[in-house]
């Protein structure tokens, strides 16, 4: 039995009764990117105007009696809707379509059957796969390339056949019924039941399909394909939009070429152009910095080695910098008998940061500095690197670092190497108390 959703693909509300309800769980993808579990219940009704998700297109979104459906799940002949709040077996319900999602992938899968048909008739493309994603969606042809002629040619047919009209029918079919085999289709599923669902394009392609589609193809608007990608296993991506995507599409188009144009002190047609002028100053620009603190950091390289104080622990910080920078001066000051603690960055947040020295002790505190500053590194011969997230703590760092040299003694770091080296701020020398400040 076909749902309400998919006799009716237009209808955006409908009564229906609650069959019944019970405790259930959902699992998403939280803003963190880590799976969530929800507590809620599972919800059947008689029938359903949101249709659960299947054929490559995603669930409706919608609501019952205003209570938000978060996923609409088919089980066997019947569509599972998961909630917040339960609803109670036997009521009559009021049931309510997210209509603009709704409409959106109804424009894509049709538009998906249309391109499909298409590329199969001018250039023997078989469609082995689709997907409806969110801001785009894409036709996997089986070939190993599709070129920029043969994307033209589709696009043009495919608008053409818009531009016409074209009614798109969907009828039901028993599985016995030899009309079948002139359908087109990639099989159905191991639960499936009844008769099949069959959506038509008049004159153009049959396909089962149990998605919501247009009732005609001058309801997507227009379809613009954006290009080509390569595939898996010498398969041929095709990303396109269809009906208001293309209208949004250019809305942000044209929103970011308002913003270039602004920038670029130039008219559109000149904003590659400008882009490219702009690159190569950067990279000159680029090329002279990266010059300018190699320079730099050999001369605080050679300033912290003639430091009368010099010995034991000495650190520097320093907001412009990478790791190069940091290297370059372990290599010129030489840093077998010190402990040489290095960051670049941030000083209250993000940065990179060098441990070099004695290789038995910088091995023993290259991870504990990391634990202090919250990040992760790694290290061999006397040094030890990483990425940092808590710059503030560099004086805990230091502290750590003091403590250890103290701990092992004057006479196993030599004369003159005790801690209370000074501090360097962004290359200019501070008190050890002023260090983190």
């Amino acid at each position: 039995m076909a749902f309400r959703c998919q006799r009716d693909s237009y209808a955006r509300e409908f009564t229906t009764t609650v069959v019944s309800c019970r405790p259930a769980e959902l699992q998403i993808e939280g803003s963190n990117g880590k799976k969530e579990v929800l507590s809620g219940f599972q919800v059947v009704l008689e029938d359903t105007l949101l249709f659960p998700e299947g054929g490559g297109q995603p669930d409706d979104r919608g609501t019952i009696n205003d209570i938000s459906v978060l996923r609409v799940t088919r089980r066997g002949a019947q569509a599972d809707h998961f909630t917040h709040t339960p609803l109670t077996a036997g009521t009559e319900v009021q049931v309510r379509v997210d209509w603009e999602r709704r409409f959106d992938h109804m424009q894509q899968h049709s538009g998906q059957h249309l391109i499909t048909a298409v590329a199969d008739h001018l250039f023997g493309l078989k469609t082995t796969s689709w997907e409806l994603g969110r801001l785009r969606s894409v036709v996997e042809l089986d070939g190993p390339s599709v070129t920029a002629e043969q994307v033209a040619a589709i696009e043009q047919s495919v608008n053409e056949k818009i531009r016409d009209r074209l009614p798109v029918n969907v009828q039901e079919m028993s599985l016995d019924d030899p009309e079948v085999e002139k359908v087109r289709g990639r099989g159905l599923p191991d639960d499936h039941a009844g008769p099949i669902r069959v959506v038509t394009i008049h004159s153009v392609d049959s396909n089962m399909c149990c998605g919501t589609h247009v009732s005609n193809l001058s309801d997507l608007q227009v379809i613009k394909i954006l290009g080509t990608e390569k595939g898996k296993k010498n398969k041929t991506n095709l990303i396109f939009l269809a009906g208001n995507r293309v209208l949004k599409w250019m809305e942000r188009s044209h929103g970011t070429e308002k913003a270039l144009t602004a920038l670029l002190k130039c008219g559109a047609e000149d904003h590659v152009e400008a882009v490219k002028k702009l690159q190569n100053v950067t990279k000159l620009l680029q090329k002279n910095n990266l010059s300018l603190l190699r320079d730099l950091a050999v001369h605080i390289a050679h300033s912290l080695r003639s430091s009368p104080a010099w010995g034991g622990v000495v650190t520097l910080h320093r907001k412009e910098g990478d790791s190069e920078f940091m290297n370059i001066i372990v290599n010129e000051i030489g840093s077998e008998e010190t402990l040489l603690f290095l960051t670049v960055g941030d000083e209250k947040g993000a940065g990179l940061f060098l441990l070099a020295g004695p290789a038995e002790a910088v091995e023993t505190l290259g991870p504990r500095v990391a634990e202090v500053l919250e990040g992760k590194g790694a290290g061999k011969k006397g040094r030890f690197q990483g990425k940092a997230t808590k710059m503030s703590r560099r004086a805990e760092v230091r502290a750590l670092l003091q403590d250890y040299v103290s701990t092992q003694g004057a006479e196993e770091w030599g004369p003159g190497r005790l801690p209370g080296a000074p501090a360097l701020e962004n290359g200019s020398p501070r008190t050890t108390e002023s260090l983190g400040q």
